[in-house]
């Protein structure tokens, strides 16, 4: 019988032996660190340009994690290739025969990458927001001000559960190629498209990507009427995650390797 530390410990060796997982998280660091620093630069060179309107309700804190949107596409693949390569590989039949316990074994796998998730998260949030507060001059905000330590912060969070989503769904879908050629699309394309269509707006508000992004907002959206909070918002984020685990487990569990 494997021990729970034994199990991590191989769990995190295939991540870190497998270039393309640690290319992924880095790929999440440099996109959205990279790309909110240059929004967060052209804006502090055009901020005279903007309306009345605009100026009064910009939104510093939410500026600096404008490179969330593609940061997040390479989080997708990291929480697909975590679980859906091992079936691809054939490698799933080897992990099963050396850990039989499949719930220890899907518990010590989403279990590391939510921990890599939560370190890359925070990481790249934290950054993201210093060095785009840096790059906004006058218009900048401050870590201390109200409301921003929580959005930086939560950044991290979100960043974080939606790798854990993608393990979740991929452990449903069992194939890499299935898992990004679905979740890929729906996050990048599909999810915002329904956002902006005023029949499903409101239900495209419940999605776990639009509801988890609310708690970077410190200056709300002027025509958000949500029924939810920065925090019910990551909560709604957090209930996806969870159905997807249990899903995940399930499929595991009940399905041949």
């Amino acid at each position: 019988m494997a021990s729970p530390t034994a199990v991590l410990q191989s769990e995190w060796t295939k991540i870190k032996s497998v270039r393309s997982t640690v290319w992924t998280l880095a790929l999440a660091f440099i996109v959205t660190v990279g790309l909110g620093a240059l929004i967060c630069l052209v804006i502090n060179n055009t901020f005279h340009d903007r309306s009345a309107t605009d100026r009064a309700t910009f939104d510093a804190t939410n500026t600096s994690f404008f490179g969330m949107s593609l940061g997040q596409l390479a989080l997708i693949v990291f929480g697909v290739l975590v679980i859906s390569s091992e079936y691809s590989t054939g490698m799933i039949r080897t992990s099963l025969a050396a850990v039989p316990q499949r719930g220890m074994f899907y518990f010590c796998k989403v279990a590391i990458a939510g921990l890599l998730g939560l370190v890359v998260g925070m990481a790249t949030s934290f950054v993201a927001f210093f060095l785009g507060q840096a790059l906004l001059g006058s218009h900048k905000t401050s870590i201390s001000d109200s409301g921003v330590l929580r959005a930086v912060f939560g950044a991290g969070l979100y960043m974080t559960l939606m790798v854990l989503l993608c393990v979740g769904a991929a452990a449903m879908m069992r194939s890499p190629m299935l898992g990004l050629g679905i979740l890929m699309p729906f996050f990048f394309l599909v999810s915002p498209i329904l956002s902006a269509v005023p029949k499903v707006k409101t239900f495209a508000r419940y999605l776990p990507d639009q509801a988890g992004q609310k708690i970077m907002q410190v200056v709300p959206d002027s025509g958000d009427h949500s029924a939810y909070g920065p925090w019910g918002g990551i909560g709604i984020m957090a209930i996806w995650v969870i159905v997807a685990l249990i899903g995940g487990y399930v499929v595991l569990a009940k399905r041949d390797a």
